[in-house]
């Protein structure tokens, strides 16, 4: 058994976010310069992707969705092979042939990620079962979206899950918006978390937006499975700031909305809370900020001076 991962301090958990946003701002830049390969951003998500994978061990695994960055940044992935990645190099984790919707990451536990809406949960159940025939105090971690919980997957797999007591926590980041729907339009009531009683299943909606609050949350939520070997679902109640991909176009979104949402910023809660406690000084914010966006140029400019794939690669790691 690995040893539980140390309790990221304040600091550590917003260089986390700042990383992730960086990395992004960068994607939302490549895109709006000119033509770029399909990328879905989690802007103002950033407290949902830290909190939940520091409460992690690094015997846990993880599957994720097409809005998955966050969560390989916080997990550890490099942002320059993610790029490379993104931009099909041969550098990249998958050897450019993942993009970003499909990336796996062996290493990180990363079994991957899903460009199919609720792909992931289809899935889930039986990595599940995987390591509990394995043997071990593992779990599996799945992220998915409010659009995925409206899909009849998503009741398939709990259903599953619960009915064979299978090491399963469920990680709901409830961002309001359904690609271009918003949820209201599909849904009835606001939440996801109360379906989880219908199979007996514990759940809890934590405020998304407040990353300490969430790695309590997942703290709590992932030593339950753990313990229990039985699954749990967690609703991150959060907020995607921009489109559904990039480069993004919000004019079906009440500017209102978005502006509400953007008072309730992951980054600047934190950042304001840190500075009133004492322990930063918006001096050394601002030094953060600036040493991790020049992480990130020098992880754009390994991406784009990485060779694509050699065409005897073509067949090379495929299933046939």
């Amino acid at each position: 058994m690995h040893p539980p991962r140390p309790v990221p301090s304040g600091p550590d958990l917003l260089a986390a976010m700042l990383r992730i946003r960086a990395y992004e701002e960068k994607i939302v830049a490549f895109s709006e310069a000119g033509p770029f390969p399909h990328v879905c951003t989690s802007v103002g998500q950033e407290a949902a992707a830290v909190g939940v994978v520091s409460a992690l061990r690094p015997e846990d695994e993880i599957l994720t969705n097409h809005r998955s960055a966050g969560h390989l940044l916080a997990r550890g992935a490099d942002p320059g092979r993610l790029l490379a990645e993104v931009m099909g190099r041969s550098t990249g984790y998958c050897k450019g042939k993942s993009g970003t919707l499909h990336v796996s990451v062996k290493e990180l536990g990363v079994i991957l990620t899903s460009t199919i809406v609720g792909g992931e949960l289809s899935l889930a159940p039986g990595v599940a079962l995987s390591r509990t025939m394995l043997g071990g105090e593992g779990i599996v971690v799945c992220f998915f979206g409010d659009g995925a919980a409206c899909e009849g997957i998503f009741h398939e797999s709990l259903n599953l899950a619960a009915v064979w007591n299978l090491p399963v926590l469920y990680v709901c980041e409830n961002n309001q918006w359904q690609a271009f729907v918003h949820r209201k339009e599909t849904m009835v009531g606001d939440h996801v978390s109360p379906w989880a009683a219908a199979y007996g299943m514990d759940s809890l909606t934590v405020d998304g937006n407040d990353v300490e609050s969430v790695l309590k949350a997942a703290t709590h939520a992932a030593a339950q499975v753990r313990e229990t070997r039985k699954p749990f679902l967690l609703e991150a109640w959060t907020y995607r700031q921009r489109g559904h991909m990039e480069p993004h176009d919000q004019s079906y979104v009440d500017p209102a909305e978005i502006a509400a949402w953007k008072e309730k910023d992951p980054i600047d809660r934190l950042s304001a809370r840190l500075i009133a406690s004492g322990e930063l000084t918006q001096g050394d914010i601002d030094a953060l900020r600036a040493e991790i966006r020049g992480a990130m140029d020098t992880a754009a400019d390994f991406a784009l001076a990485s060779p694509f794939p050699d065409p005897s690669e073509l067949t090379a790691d495929v299933y046939a």
